[in-house]
């Protein structure tokens, strides 16, 4: 086999990446190690930054999000006895949509099965070789169990923190750093209208608690637990009465509904330098996590894998090797300040440690809420910040 770049992962990075690619006429084969029923059915993300709906509608597949996804101007900060609005476009002129990252992998499987570049499923034993040289390759077993080799000009390693990718990266030298956090996310989706205009983050002395949704009539609700926790001690009715509790506002309530699903999701942060080595290229999780309390972590890979596209359009039509050579100092920069960002939203509303460390972070929660220039430090980052900084 043969292409101009091989693409490990079928995430929204991946798909995205070949989507950008193909409209500039260059070719690229999609690797996936999972179903195209398991990829299309993973509960993730659902808040997209105006860049990521920009992104998403120019490459042809932001008609169902356009028709279906729900924008917000805003959110709500909430501690005991006070909830306060942030008003986006009054605070920085953008606004954020909320559309389940569930869907906008979706289209994008959609847009590539209807003409597009291949995408291969069920796949393993994925390695890429030779990338520090000018051709390297991409090896792996097909869904039937036949050895197959992918020549390619680029590797594009979108494969996720467990993928290939970036081991071959760290193998030439590289830098690791992470952050394990002291609690986790019970989230779940119902069939319940959601009650709130906008979504919530809520402080309170029980526990974080965020107030979300993935359309008029299904709410997405996550509530702060001990990572040890486990999802079969968690009732229905218990996590309801967790919610009104840390939501507890007068003349309000939280809709309930039944439960189709629910999980518990670790807290970490993690980065991963350099996102290249050689021919090989990193974007997304396979780079870089973040936790979901600033809503990063998709809008992140839209953006590296925005910022490769014409590094490697530059590369492959242009023979140009400038963007490519600044390609990982360029995203990282990004990245960092997300993270960061992502950091500072999670501290401030998640209890842990002492009161103490409960007056401060009220103290914050109340600079937030009575600061203009604080609460457009926090619209601005939360919109999304600019491709390049």
């Amino acid at each position: 086999m043969r292409t101009q770049v091989g693409i490990i992962g079928a995430g929204p990075a991946g798909l995205l990446l070949s989507r950008l690619l193909a409209l500039q006429g260059i070719d690229s084969v999609v690797l996936e190690n999972r179903s195209r029923e398991y990829v299309e059915a993973r509960i993730r993300a659902g808040i997209l930054e105006q860049h990521t709906v920009d992104t998403l509608t120019a490459a042809g597949v932001g008609d169902r999000l356009q028709r279906q996804g729900l924008e917000h101007r805003g959110i709500h900060l909430q501690y005991p006895g006070t909830r306060h609005t942030l008003d986006f476009p009054e605070l920085c002129g953008r606004t954020v949509w909320v559309y389940g990252q569930t869907e906008v992998t979706k289209d994008l499987i959609r847009a590539q099965l209807d003409g597009g570049p291949p995408l291969l499923f069920e796949v393993s034993d994925v390695r890429p070789e030779d990338v520090d040289g000018d051709t390297p390759r991409v090896r792996f077993t097909d869904a039937d169990g036949v050895p197959q080799v992918l020549e390619c000009d680029v590797v594009a390693g979108t494969d996720g923190f467990h993928g290939p990718s970036r081991a071959v990266v760290q193998e030439a030298g590289g830098r690791l750093w992470e952050r394990t956090y002291p609690y986790a996310w019970l989230g779940i989706l119902a069939d319940a209208a959601p009650a709130t205009d906008e979504l919530i983050y809520a402080w309170h002395p029980e526990g974080f608690a965020l107030y979300s949704m993935r359309s008029p009539t299904v709410s997405r609700l996550y509530l702060q637990v001990d990572p040890s926790e486990r999802i079969e001690d968690w009732s229905d009715e218990r996590i309801w009465d967790a919610l009104d509790t840390r939501m507890a506002l007068e003349g309000w309530s939280v809709n309930r509904g039944p439960v189709t699903e629910k999980s518990i999701l670790p807290m970490r942060s993690f980065v991963s330098a350099p996102m290249r080595r050689g021919r090989l290229f990193l974007a997304g999780d396979a780079a870089h996590i973040v936790p979901p309390t600033g809503a990063k972590g998709l809008n992140l890979a839209v953006a590296d894998v925005t910022l490769l596209a014409q590094a490697l359009v530059r590369l492959l039509q242009e023979k140009e090797t400038d963007l490519v050579d600044s390609y990982s100092d360029r995203a990282l920069a990004r990245v960092w300040r997300c993270t960061h960002f992502s950091w500072w939203m999670t501290s401030m509303l998640h209890r842990s440690g002492d009161d103490f460390d409960a007056q401060l972070q009220l103290s914050q929660l109340r600079r937030v809420c009575s600061s203009e220039a604080a609460a457009r430090e926090l619209a601005e980052n939360y919109t999304g910040l600019p491709l390049e900084l």
